[in-house]
């Protein structure tokens, strides 16, 4: 195996400079020249300093909420990240601080760690890609180590394939697509094609160089005629939108004595709007369109390929208690849409990395639900008041990947040591109802607009904070009359709420969204409104 000389999530370290998360990162790992405390714990900790491992390690209690159940993976410090379920339901994950896969049973409850021979002692890896194969395989990829893995269900043996290597390779996200299994190489800049059937190092693969030089290519999806999407963007400086004809490509490749033909022949190229800096995740929702979300922001995006226009949608502000604020850093906190899917009722489920959410969207009623997750890790938060001494229920617990399976999202907690599942059957707390769904502006206009906020929930009352969000700073959303922005909410008494939105006088012409609604401890509920300014 080769090995490269990481730190283990130094993924944040180059590409997400601006995260705090990779901040505190980078401020506590300790220098080449510290020989910090170690106690032998004979556990995957001891890849970790001792004044590390609440960082990495968490602290192993599973929380829960009326949304969310979480479960502690019995072995300390794997930090799970890449998760799929089988087609019995039963929930896998990959182990960054182990190499192993996991299986949860969400019947028995119970966890089963197969243990990875081939792995390397001590060795992590971020795995960011995971799927499961209808021969019972489940397949997932490793950055450290330049590998496409293979583990059997069936016999509990794994196999390693590596990756082709060309200088700077990232195998990120995987899909098992009938016959063939697609990588996009984050940092290698291309689409790689691997027959499943191979094994060993002497691999054969079909790569697609990706369109723009010098770019990263991320997340990717399928649409209903196997054409690939995805994006390639330089980091904070915008990119594009592609749509590489695969059929078409591999049908003239077969159909010709070249191993390869012009790529620019099989794309189509859409610029990203200047809004659109990130964007990591992709997926084809079931009209089409194409959704992606972007890392840098609080905002995901929907790309039309008809009408060839993106809009722009926002989340809710992250709450207080996910990034602490004890020094005051952060000026302007943003949730950080990362991985996002579509579910078989074609609602957009993504993960908000530094919101600690997991948000739903129906694009068919234009509404969002954002379930918060319990467990918080501190140190990955402003969350030290200046005692020494750790906020309680403040910070992050990472959670960078999530699967589907019919009402019930599973995720990871990186950090944490949880797997966790949102239920979307479970009644919500509270309904939004808005006025109108649409609203008409000219620059430097502004109107009244009312919204109600009403309770579902037996509880006498419902500590509720106001979303006002809007995608534009020359749109706004304010609230009038000296209108409270948290209250309690009574079960037996809708509140309705006054606000007026405006558009400045430089506002721009076009269609955006505004998003209001109600949080409360545990779930938020927002509606869009969508404005036209003329």
């Amino acid at each position: 195996m080769k090995k490269i000389g990481i730190i283990v999530s130094i993924f944040f370290a180059t590409i997400m400079l601006t995260s705090l998360a990779a901040g505190v990162l980078l401020n506590k790992a300790p220098s080449p020249t510290d020989k910090p405390e170690m106690t032998i714990t004979g556990t995957p900790a001891d890849n970790f300093p001792d004044e590390q491992r609440a960082q990495f390690c968490g602290s192993n209690t599973a929380k829960s909420t009326d949304y969310i159940q979480e479960f502690s993976i019995p072995t300390l410090c794997t930090n799970p990240l890449a998760i799929v379920t089988d087609y019995d339901g039963n929930v896998w994950f990959a182990q960054t601080n182990t190499g192993n896969v996991a299986k949860f049973d969400p019947v028995s409850k119970t966890f089963t760690e197969y243990d990875n021979p081939l792995w390397p002692k001590g060795g992590r890896s971020m795995m960011w890609g995971i799927d499961y194969a209808p021969d019972g395989s489940v397949w997932f990829t490793d950055e450290t180590y330049d590998s496409v893995w293979k583990f059997s269900t069936l016999d509990e043996k794994y196999d390693r394939l590596s990756y082709p290597s060309e200088g700077n390779s990232l195998p990120q996200k995987l899909q098992v697509d009938g016959s063939q299994i697609i990588i996009n190489d984050f940092t290698g800049n291309k689409l790689t094609f691997l027959d499943p059937t191979q094994s060993g190092d002497d691999v054969n693969y079909l790569s697609i160089p990706s369109p723009v030089d010098n770019s990263v290519t991320a997340d990717f999806a399928l649409d209903a005629n196997n054409n690939v999407w995805f994006t390639n963007w330089l980091f904070q400086q915008g990119g594009v939108l592609v749509k590489f004809d695969q059929n078409g490509y591999l049908d003239s490749v077969s159909n010709s004595n070249e191993k390869s033909l012009p790529l620019l022949d099989f794309i189509e190229i859409f610029q990203l709007p200047v809004e659109l800096l990130t964007p990591n995740g992709a997926v084809v929702a079931n009209d089409g369109t194409i959704w992606l979300a972007d890392t840098t922001s609080s905002y995901f995006f929907n790309f039309d390929p008809v009408t060839e226009k993106f809009t722009q949608y926002v989340t809710s502000d992250p709450l207080l208690d996910t990034y602490g604020n004890q020094t005051g850093i952060v000026k302007t906190p943003i949730s950080r849409p990362y991985w996002i899917e579509t579910d078989d009722q074609g609602r957009i489920v993504f993960n908000t990395q530094t919101a600690n959410n997991i948000s739903v969207m129906d694009p068919k009623s234009q509404s969002i639900v954002e379930y918060h997750i319990p467990s918080k890790n501190p140190n990955w938060g402003d969350c030290d008041p200046g005692t020494g001494m750790m906020l309680a229920d403040c910070g992050l617990a990472q959670v960078f990947d999530f699967t589907i399976d019919g009402t019930k999202i599973w995720f990871t907690e990186w950090v944490e040591n949880n797997i966790g599942v949102v239920d979307t059957s479970v009644q919500l707390p509270l309904d939004v109802q808005l006025e109108s769904n649409t609203l008409t502006l000219a620059p430097g206009d502004s109107k009244d607009f009312e919204f109600i906020v009403s309770p579902k929930s037996q509880k006498d009352l419902l500590g509720i904070s106001l979303i006002l969000s809007s995608t534009r700073d020359f749109l706004n959303v304010d609230l009038i009359n000296n209108s409270p922005e948290s209250f309690q909410l009574d079960s037996n008494a809708p509140r309705t709420i006054n606000t007026i939105i405006s558009a400045s006088d430089d506002a721009e012409s076009g269609t955006y969204k505004i998003l209001v609604g109600a949080q409360a401890s545990d779930v938020a509920v927002g509606k869009f409104i969508t404005v036209t300014i003329e």
